[in-house]
């Protein structure tokens, strides 16, 4: 028995609009598994269309975890995510359950199995001076410094992402490393026998359900879901308001874009989305990558899972 909860229980990821759900609901059936949201979008209330959050009647009765646990003004981090997901595999195993992780999020995947780095406490005072740096001289310049100093951070990051540029410098001031060498060190795969299946689909075909799906969404009433989360008096956190569909719609009801145009630009950035999920997961020496047919049913695809899956001892 794994020591680790996240490698006693069993991953199923794949690009967006792969077909995840389906297939998930299935085995969940076969393995008395509950399902927990491997998704960094779907933990907030309200972002229900564009992020093809599963409906209580979609779920058949499959309890799941960590839907709904943010309001749409707050902002998720991975630390917050982990610990969540940490209570959610023991409240299973409690039960006599298998908890089943299911969504495409590759650095929550890579922080569940691989942990999460923390590095040096944050020093206030450090932040306070980096972030007055940033205001006079400007992001960029704060960015440049980064670059000079963790080259392989700066390259990871825009300098738009304050908060994560700020870290990084924090990092690299106060143990003299650059975070990325010291997130190298600390990054060991999980051992062979945890469970861990991408779905894989040809990619023209990946590109039609995408498309397809980004009317759906239209249809289901996406422009009138971002219209309520702008229209609240507190709005829309950074985090949800950078989300795939939301900020292209927010554009169109700003009169940025028309909606033929909010559509194309939606799905264009949906296959780029897809193509860096799919590059992550064949990154990882963790991830089974099980194609999967276009005719395939959800029932079958289960089927084949359950015969990869060998119990942990």
């Amino acid at each position: 028995m794994h020591l680790n909860p996240f490698h006693r229980a069993t991953y199923l990821t794949g690009a967006t609009a792969v077909g995840k759900t389906a297939v998930a609901l299935q085995l969940a059936r076969r393995l008395n598994a509950e399902i927990i949201a491997l998704d960094s979008m779907t933990l907030y209330r309200g972002l229900d269309v564009g992020t093809a959050k599963p409906s209580l009647e979609d779920r058949h009765g499959i309890p799941h975890h960590l839907l709904d646990i943010l309001d749409p003004w707050q902002n998720a981090d991975l630390a917050l995510y982990r610990n969540h997901a940490l209570h959610a595999v023991l409240d299973i195993e409690a039960r006599g359950k298998l908890p089943l992780f299911v969504g495409g999020t590759p650095l929550y995947l890579k922080a569940l199995l691989r942990g999460l780095f923390e590095g040096p406490a944050a020093n206030p005072n450090l932040r306070a001076e980096l972030e007055a740096e940033a205001l006079q001289l400007g992001r960029h310049a704060l960015h440049a410094r980064l670059a000079s100093l963790d080259p392989d951070s700066a390259a990871r990051l825009q300098p738009q992402d304050l908060r994560r540029v700020v870290r990084a410098l924090e990092v690299v001031t106060l143990t003299g490393r650059p975070l990325s060498t010291l997130q190298i060190e600390h990054n060991h795969p999980a051992p062979p026998d945890v469970h861990v299946f991408a779905l894989d689909r040809p990619r023209p075909i990946l590109h039609e359900r995408i498309n397809l799906r980004v009317h759906d969404m239209i249809k289901a009433g996406l422009v009138d879901e971002v219209q309520r989360l702008l229209d609240h008096p507190q709005g829309l956190g950074h985090v949800p308001a950078q989300a795939v569909g939301y900020r292209e719609v927010a554009d169109l009801l700003a009169g940025n874009l028309s909606l033929a145009a909010a559509v194309d630009r939606i799905q264009a950035r949906t296959r780029q989305f897809a193509k860096r999920q799919s590059t992550w997961f064949r990154g990882l020496d963790e991830v089974q990558i099980l194609p999967v047919t276009n005719d395939e049913p959800a029932q079958l695809t289960a089927d084949r899972l359950v015969r990869l899956i060998k119990p942990h001892p």
